[in-house]
Formats: C-alpha cells, sequence, structure tokens
C-alpha cells in the first residue's frame, strides 16, 4: 500500500485515529496579504489551469506559487519540496511520493525533519485528497519521531489549486476543516499555511 491508495475511512480504521470534523477552525488566523507578483500570476495562470484541467497544470500553474510565496515570506528559513519519495513505514504502507512537503529546516539540498505541512493536489473535490494527505501527516509524525525532532502539530492540505481545505494531526486525533477556501481568499490560504509553519494554527 502506498499513500495514494489510502481512504479517508481507511487511514482513520488502519492507525485507529479520533476523527473531529468542524467548520473553520483556521478561520481565527490573521491573513497575510499575497505580493502583487503572486496576485498578478494567480490572475494570469490559474484561469489556464482550471482550463487544461489536469492535477499538473494545477500544482504547477498554482500551488506551487502560493508555496513558493508563503517559502519567500519566511525568508528561506524553511524548506520546499515538490514530487519527492518520501517512505517512512514500508510495512505500514507510509510509502510514496508527496506532490508538495515544508521542512522547518532550511536544508534545501535533501530533507531533514521537522517536516511540518503535507499539500496533496486533486483534479476535483479536495476532500478527495484527504485520506492520502493524512496517510503522509502520519508519515511526518514517525519521520520526526525518528529523528528526536518532535513537533506538537503536523498539518495538511488537500487543494484544486483553486479551493483548499486544511487539516491538522494532534497525535492520533485528525482534525479536518470542512471549510473550503478559495484561490479568491489567497491572503486567508497563505495565512494559514504561515500559521501552520509557525505552529500557531
Amino acid at each position: 500500500m502506498a499513500y495514494s491508495n489510502f481512504t479517508l475511512e481507511s487511514v482513520v480504521t488502519t492507525f485507529q485515529l479520533e476523527m473531529i470534523r468542524s467548520i473553520g477552525i483556521f478561520s481565527e488566523i490573521e491573513p497575510v496579504m499575497p505580493s502583487e507578483q503572486l496576485a498578478t500570476v494567480l490572475a494570469k495562470k490559474a484561469p489556464l489551469a482550471v482550463a487544461i484541467g489536469t492535477v499538473k497544470a494545477r500544482s504547477e500553474l498554482i500551488v506551487a506559487d502560493v508555496l513558493f510565496e508563503l517559502w519567500e515570506y519566511f525568508e528561506n528559513r524553511v524548506s520546499l519540496f515538490s514530487g519527492i519519495d518520501f517512505n517512512v513505514d514500508v510495512e505500514d504502507g507510509l510509502t510514496g511520493v508527496c506532490d508538495f512537503l515544508v521542512s522547518l529546516s532550511p536544508e534545501q539540498l535533501f530533507l531533514e525533519a521537522p517536516v511540518i505541512v503535507l499539500v496533496e493536489a486533486k483534479n476535483a473535490e479536495p476532500k478527495l485528497g484527504f485520506g492520502q494527505c493524512a496517510a503522509e501527516m502520519l508519515a511526518a509524525q514517525r519521520f520526526n519521531g525518528e529523528r528526536g525532532n518532535n513537533i506538537p502539530y503536523i498539518y495538511g492540505a488537500a487543494t484544486t489549486g483553486t479551493e483548499w481545505q486544511f487539516l491538522k494531526l494532534d497525535g492520533k486525533r485528525l482534525h479536518i476543516d470542512m471549510a473550503v477556501y478559495p484561490i479568491g481568499q489567497c491572503d486567508k490560504i497563505l495565512g494559514i499555511l504561515s500559521g501552520m509553519v509557525a505552529q500557531k494554527a
């Protein structure tokens, strides 16, 4: 089994997670205004990504730019990876490729703990990525622990690029925010992602 094979039901059952659904658990986080450059880029690229209609297009033309803005916001104090193998536990199926992940380490040449945010891109509804994203979050939790770099929370995002939903892993409790944040609220999306990196979400 690999990350992509997990559904939300199977990941909750397999790892005996307590699933907590709520609306707006990240709503109190202060927005972060996108740069003029990001706003311009998204205005141009988002319609093209939607027209192409593939996960690859949405990842390359929308998600990557949002996460690059996050990376710049923290002035290179974090590292950003795209499409890398993240093989943590073969026996438990915590293996495969992550669309995007963010580490609190500034090391960019290889992945160092602690991994804090996993972002899974989907072509249709964001919730279709919940299972895969949650499995990657569990892998990050183990990856960090094995390296003696435990952090209180691991975060996740499932996104179509134009719609974002967020998750939070607190021990064995998986919090799912049922609120959907459209890319038009990019300031809110950046605020939530920034809060995750700062462990304030």
